[in-house]
């Protein structure tokens, strides 16, 4: 398997991918799992409301069980009450899902197969930017007709220069491949990917 390695208008060479990790089936119900075990994961669960138990107070019954004629309580703190607690109080909770490494990184390999089938993935020579400018950035993706579409840019490596042009533009991302999980390679029209990040995926899902 092969992708052309882009520069501007020109193509420079051919890289060679792994057909382990870019010439796999689609599995949906594996990558659906994925997905919401990752959007789980980023679930804070820290609301908490307190329930008659937790709310201060009403330790004594308010008045006598029998003979005034009200309805019988044993607290000031029942939801039933201004003041009480809430019935049926959320609580504090986890909601992680768990999923092992191997089918994770199997969804990953799903989602770049996938990417690659239908030419959402580009090889791009990384841009040189000597300093951290919105504008140059722009020029790049205008010179790879990449302006028009939401872009995710995976790199080999923290780039400063890189991240800081590309955080002023709507609708373009910049992980390292460290950072990538199945809801940023699938939200991204485009995932273009410098020529040293490919060994560096390789290594990681293999």
């Amino acid at each position: 398997m092969k992708i052309s390695l882009v520069n501007g208008k020109s193509k420079k060479e051919d890289i060679n991918l792994s057909k382990a990790i870019f010439g796999n089936d689609f599995n949906q119900d594996l990558v659906h799992q994925a997905v919401v075990s990752f959007l789980a994961g980023g679930r804070q669960g820290s609301h908490k409301q307190k329930n008659r138990s937790d709310v201060r107070g009403g330790g004594r019954k308010p008045f006598r069980q029998k003979g005034t004629g009200r309805a019988r309580a044993g607290t000031i703190r029942s939801p039933l009450w201004r003041g009480g607690g809430v019935a049926f109080a959320s609580s504090n909770r986890d909601y992680a899902k768990k999923i092992n490494k191997k089918m994770y990184r199997a969804a990953i390999k799903s989602i770049l197969s996938e990417l690659f089938r239908q030419e959402r993935i580009l090889a791009l020579s990384k841009p040189k930017l000597k300093a951290p400018k919105t504008k140059e950035m722009v020029k790049v993706l205008k010179e790879n007709k990449l302006e028009k579409e939401s872009i995710l840019f995976i790199l080999d490596e923290i780039d400063l220069n890189f991240h800081l042009s590309a955080r002023n533009i709507p609708n373009v991302e910049v992980a390292t491949v460290k950072e990538i999980n199945p809801v940023l390679l699938l939200r991204s029209e485009k995932v273009v990917i410098v020529p040293e990040a490919f060994k560096l995926i390789e290594d990681w899902i293999r």
